[in-house]
């Protein structure tokens, strides 16, 4: 036996320390009754060679859907090679993804949040039967890096996650323009704001390449997350997807995979109540997605760690907004990377005492050591001093009250009012308050209500960008204000409070709103009511009947049966929960 506990093997021998990396693959390719597996692996080119080496997963998202997760194909090879070169044979397997910029505002915006279940099972499925020495999982747009996240979280081999890039922003007017400008831009053309001519010329240079959506929106945030929960090496999120950085990334993210198989360091090594404080302190500083309250309580879930939605507001409260980044800031991702990248960010909070340094990240340094080696580009103003913060407070609130006993969330970048009061206009789904939108049906002073999108009602809280977008594109983004059980994009801006819990569709307070109900949103003392008494809101609700689930069979059934309230990370159920969940 080898110091650490792992058996010695001439096999998979780093030629070191004697410390066996096939943990598990030996399982799969050694003796003669696994003469079998053996010559299938020879059917598709590998040798025998390959198979006594660490055999190592690489986990890719690559789709031709949409741009945030295109350039994965290349990136998995250059990754593979880094692998081979390092004494590992690499093997790629595909899981889904879903683009929540393309499907915004149409149904296809429900699988969204459900894929997220879906990549975490997929990749632990091929991982457990596959067995894996080690695992790189290769994400962009929103969910696949929390949905990766989880998965290696559950199998616990050595692994980290690689984050594809940021799409370069687009310039139209002599301005940077990202997705949202779009979606803000269809709001400004309903609104006879914007010529149809104008709209098409934005659509044409807002997307200039491969990437994911180019702010502080939520595939940058779970980056940034996942490099400050140490599932992410440090530094390797910030190039954007089309630099050439990227594929020496890639190309070190192979050799580095090895290292973590000799000094068998695991997600569970990883994932620890610290962590997941630094990350919650990078998105608070970074104004960074809602998005990220719904998937670091799931993955906390997965690394069975202690972790609660008023946790994030204990957080931000305590952490300075020190990133100027879309869609609040002026700045697009890319200009953070020529700043001085994410790490610039992790150094200006580790040396203000604002994360625990201390804790480990996949390169064997601390994520403070990781931090120090940051280099900050002379005169740049993206990331501020902690001592001259954009705001004193990070963006995250939690605010409570008789609408949302659970919770709901909302960011505030600074600039934005922290008080609202006015009527309830109430919409049972996302299409009634488009089209009621788009018809210039919305008032000033109103509250949007749109509910029966939450986990279960929606099913899969579909984000509301097209509406908002709308919204501020009609002008209405300083006088109107929305709540709903659904979501957000990461690109949404102004005073939109989402993930109300309980949700409609499971008889939350929400449900009793009618038409013309005065509304209370202040922020700033984490409420959220409606003028009703608690026997008023009670008395509605004895007489209202849940709506029929929207699906009766598949993903989505399956789904909208399993699924837990969105201060619980919208996380499908453990065994020991089924009973009370489908009774």
């Amino acid at each position: 036996m080898s110091s650490n506990g792992m058996p010695n093997g001439s096999n998979g021998d780093d030629g070191q320390n004697g410390v066996d990396m096939r943990f598990n693959s030996r399982t799969l390719y050694d003796g003669n009754d696994r003469a079998g597996a053996r010559a299938m692996m020879k059917g598709i080119g590998f040798t025998d060679e390959d198979l006594k080496k660490p055999i190592i997963g690489i986990a890719n998202t690559w789709i031709e859907t949409m741009p945030c997760n295109y350039n994965l194909r290349r990136l998995a090879e250059v990754v593979k090679k880094g692998v081979r070169a390092a004494g590992g044979t690499p093997m790629e397997f595909n899981t889904v993804a879903i683009s929540d910029g393309v499907t915004m505002g149409t149904e296809g915006m429900k699988t969204s949040l459900i894929s997220r279940e879906v990549i975490a099972d997929s990749v632990e499925l091929v991982g457990r039967g596959h067995m894996f020495d080690g695992i790189i999982a290769l994400g962009a747009c929103d969910k696949t890096l929390p949905g990766l996240a989880m998965a290696l979280a559950r199998l616990n081999v050595p692994s980290f996650c690689l984050y594809g890039g940021s799409i370069l922003p687009g310039f139209w007017h002599g301005k940077e323009v990202t997705i949202r400008s779009v979606y803000e831009a269809i709001g400004a053309n309903a609104a006879g704001k914007m010529s149809d001519e104008d709209l098409m010329d934005l659509e044409n240079v807002a997307c200039p390449g491969a990437g994911a959506c180019g702010g502080q929106y939520t595939a940058n945030t779970m980056a940034m997350a996942m490099e400050f929960l140490g599932m992410s090496p440090l530094g390797t999120a910030s190039p954007p997807a089309v630099d050439p950085r990227k594929e020496e990334v890639g190309e070190k993210a192979g050799a580095l995979i090895m290292d973590l198989l000799r000094r068998n360091l695991r997600p569970s090594d990883i994932l620890t109540r610290k962590a997941f404080e630094n990350a919650i302190a990078g998105v608070c500083a970074s104004g960074g997605s809602t998005n990220a309250v719904l998937h670091l309580l799931a993955l906390a879930r997965e690394a069975d760690v202690e972790l609660s939605i008023d946790d994030f507001d204990d957080i931000s409260q305590r952490t300075p907004l020190i990133a100027d980044l879309m869609p609040g800031g002026k700045y697009a991702a890319a200009d953070l990377d020529k700043a001085g990248g994410i790490q610039l960010v992790a150094q200006r909070m580790v040396d203000a005492g604002l994360l625990d340094g201390s804790c480990p990240t996949p390169t064997g340094r601390s994520l403070g050591e990781e931090a120090g080696l940051a280099t900050e580009t002379a005169g740049q103003d993206v990331v501020h001093a902690v001592a001259d913060p954009i705001k004193k407070t990070g963006g995250l609130h939690i605010l409570k009250g008789n609408l949302a006993p659970n919770g709901a969330v909302v960011k505030l970048f600074g600039y934005e009012r922290t008080y609202h009061k006015g009527p309830a206009r109430v919409f049972n789904s996302e299409h009634e308050a488009s089209i009621a939108v788009h018809d210039r049906k919305i008032n000033a002073g109103d509250i949007v209500v749109i509910r029966y999108e939450g986990p279960r009602g929606g099913p899969g809280m579909q984000e509301m960008l097209g509406v908002t977008a709308a919204i501020v594109g009609q002008g209405l983004g300083d006088s109107v204000a929305l709540i709903t059980d659904g979501r957000f994009s990461g690109a949404t801006r102004g005073l939109m409070v989402g993930h109300v819990a309980p949700e409609a569709q499971v008889g939350g307070p929400i449900a009793a709103l009618r038409e013309g109900d005065q509304v209370i949103i202040d922020a700033e003392n984490r409420v959220l009511s409606v003028e009703l008494t608690d026997d008023e809101i009670a008395a509605r609700l004895r007489d209202w009947t849940a709506p029929t689930l929207r699906y009766k069979n598949g993903v989505m059934a399956k789904y909208a049966m399993l699924v837990r309230q969105a201060d619980q990370g919208a996380t499908t159920l453990l065994v020991d929960d089924l009973a009370d969940n489908l009774s």
